[in-house]
């Protein structure tokens, strides 16, 4: 099934300060989470972010928090977003069923959320090139795991010329010159 833009809520998971230095192939997932975050903005799609406890993660990284509206970024001590009052209202409030998430750890934090989205009948598309754990095994375990339980697995690309639907619109042209 195609990700419809109007149907999508973008979901940033933990790209924390502290978090970071640790992951493994760092650069492209953060140059994936911009491509997103500009993809969303160009097709309308509605973005939120977490924060695991900030105070002593710290916050989310100047080049995908530059992107973010403050607004939208939750802080959560819960592992799993979808387990957090605030960020389960939010996403409710946006009336978005379809959830594409990406963010750190694949393993851990962006895994719960999925494995959470999907029990209440959310349609879950896992970004696997904007997501990141610090040992690659991990990784590649949470998409295994997250395929097995219904969500999607995909790419940037993939995410954002479904979202684009067709060539020679100003939103192509945005997007596509974020990808070349």
């Amino acid at each position: 099934m195609i990700i419809e833009a109007h149907r999508s809520l973008l979901l940033a998971i933990d790209l924390q300060e502290r978090l970071t230095p640790a992951m493994t192939g760092l650069e492209p997932v953060l140059a994936n989470a911009q491509v997103l975050l500009h993809a969303a903005r160009e097709t309308g799609v509605p973005v939120l972010a977490t924060e695991q406890y900030p105070k002593g993660l710290g916050r989310t990284v100047a080049p995908v928090a530059d992107l973010i509206a403050h607004d939208d970024v939750l802080e959560k001590v819960e592992f799993s977003a979808a387990a957090n009052p605030g960020v389960k209202q939010r996403i409710g409030d946006a009336g978005r069923p379809d959830i594409v998430v990406f963010g750190i750890e694949a393993h851990v934090c962006v895994l719960q959320t999925v494995l959470d989205l999907r029990s209440v009948g959310r349609r879950v598309a896992v970004v696997r090139d904007a997501c990141t754990s610090r040992q690659p095994d991990s990784a590649q375990a949470a998409y295994d795991r997250a395929a097995r339980a219904g969500a999607d697995v995909v790419t940037t690309e993939m995410v954002c010329f479904e979202w684009l639907r067709r060539a020679g619109t100003p939103a192509f042209k945005a997007v596509s010159q974020l990808i070349k």
